[in-house]
C-alpha cells in the first residue's frame, strides 16, 4: 500500500527532532455545494532540525515514532 504525502505549513518548532504541521484540504459541501476549506495539525518527525516556522514541508506516512508521531518530513526535499 502505498504512503500518503501532504503538503502544509510549519506552525510550531518549538521541539526537538519534532514540528508542527498544518494541512488544509478543500472539499464542496454535499449538500449546499459551498467549498468548504478544512485544517488539521500533524506531529511529524525531523530528523536534522531543519525545518522552522512558516516553512511549506512535505509530510509523508510511517511507523509510529511515539505517542503522537506517525508522519516524518519528506526526504526529497
Amino acid at each position: 500500500m502505498p504512503k500518503r504525502v501532504l503538503t502544509g505549513v510549519v506552525v510550531s518548532a518549538k521541539s526537538e527532532k519534532t514540528i508542527i504541521v498544518k494541512v488544509e484540504r478543500r472539499f464542496k459541501h454535499p449538500k449546499y455545494h459551498k467549498t468548504v476549506k478544512v485544517s488539521k495539525k500533524y506531529a511529524a518527525h525531523d530528523e536534522l532540525s531543519a525545518c522552522k516556522e512558516g516553512d511549506d514541508v512535505r509530510i509523508v506516512e510511517c511507523r509510529p515514532i511515539s505517542r503522537t508521531k506517525r508522519w516524518q518530513v519528506f526526504a526529497g526535499e
